[in-house]
C-alpha cells in the first residue's frame, strides 16, 4: 500500500460511524451485509448510511454489489491488511520479539 492510500484510508476510519460499519462489515465476512441490514443494525437513517459508505467505497476499504432492489457491501480484506501490513511494516526495526509489553518486548 502506498503512502497516500493509507492516509486516505485512515482518513476515513477516523470517523466514528464510518469505524462502526466498517467493524460491522469486518464481523460479517465475506457474505457482507445489505444496506438496510446495517442501517438497522447501526440505527442510522439510510442518507447517512450511504454518505458514509460513499467515503469508505473511496478509500477502497469497502465494496458494493447489486442484489435486486439492494446493495450488499463487504469489507476488502486485501485492503484493510495491506493497510495493516503498511502500519507494522518496520515494527520494531525488525526486532523477532517485538510485540506487546509482557510479550517479549521491552517496554520504554
Amino acid at each position: 500500500m502506498e503512502h497516500k492510500s493509507a492516509t486516505h484510508a485512515l482518513a476515513a476510519l477516523g470517523h466514528a460511524t464510518r469505524l462502526s460499519v466498517f467493524r460491522l462489515l469486518v464481523q460479517a465476512g465475506r457474505g457482507g451485509r445489505l444496506a438496510g441490514e446495517i442501517a438497522a443494525d447501526l440505527g442510522l437513517p439510510g442518507a447517512t448510511l450511504s454518505f458514509h459508505l460513499k467515503e469508505l467505497s473511496a478509500a477502497g476499504l469497502v465494496s458494493g454489489e447489486s442484489r435486486g432492489r439492494s446493495i450488499c457491501y463487504r469489507a476488502d480484506f486485501e485492503a484493510m491488511n495491506g493497510l495493516i501490513s503498511y502500519l507494522t511494516e518496520n515494527c520494531c526495526a525488525g526486532e523477532a520479539d517485538c510485540g506487546p509489553a509482557g510479550q517479549g518486548a521491552p517496554s520504554c
